[in-house]
């Protein structure tokens, strides 16, 4: 309990100081407030799909469908934040470009990512059998995975975006935040980290508690 409490103070207080400090990049102004929200959440949605394919891979192991249940309760949380990246990430294309939606090479990549997994939510659905739906879905999430380093992390930096460049490493890999922004931006991070996996373990006992009660 201590924990969520902890998690409720840490979160009230990243909004609070988000409004409150001064822009994290002054050139984009008041728009740049949404770093501390949209990073995370692309952040968390980049995680919620390792641990997704990280149980797809152990169901292919061990054939307990546990590990296939608990693929789809990540992959549904990782496109949800996937979603609400793309929501926050347009918010901040249309005051800071002019528009919703330009095919940034982030917002491509997001795009695709929220195809590619809500695909493998139709997977699920169209298939009846327990074993064969959960085989099926584990070989789909992890060649899905595959592609979410590419399209997150390569792609926005081969080819020419709009989106601010090196806004938290350099090409060396050097923090290029202020102190002042790392001890927001550090903390919102590890804040959504943890509401993913408070939601990721809610959602595997409401599935269990359904399970028995089925």
């Amino acid at each position: 309990m201590l924990w969520k409490i902890l998690l409720f103070v840490v979160m009230t207080l990243i909004i609070i100081f988000a409004n409150l400090w001064p822009p994290p990049q002054e050139k984009l102004g008041e728009v740049s407030r949404i770093f501390y929200f949209h990073v995370p959440v692309a952040w968390v949605s980049v995680v919620a799909f390792l641990v997704a394919m990280i149980n797809s891979v152990q169901y292919l192991r061990t054939k307990n469908l546990q590990y296939d249940t608990n693929s789809a309760i990540s992959s549904r949380i990782g496109l949800l934040f996937a979603f609400l990246a793309t929501v926050t990430g347009s918010l901040f294309a249309k005051a800071a470009w002019g528009s919703y939606w330009n095919w940034d090479p982030r917002e491509t990549s997001l795009f695709v990512l929220l195809l590619i997994y809500g695909a493998y939510l139709a997977l699920r659905s169209a298939v009846p059998e327990e074993s064969k739906k959960a085989a099926l879905s584990a070989v789909y999430s992890i060649l899905a995975f595959v592609t979410v380093p590419f399209l997150v992390f390569v792609v926005p930096r081969v080819f020419k975006s709009l989106h601010p460049t090196d806004s938290i490493v350099d090409k060396s890999m050097k923090i290029q935040m202020s102190g002042q922004v790392s001890s927001l931006f550090f903390p919102s991070l590890a804040a959504f980290t943890v509401l993913f996996f408070w939601m990721y373990h809610l959602e595997q006992k409401v599935e269990m508690k359904s399970k028995k009660e089925a």
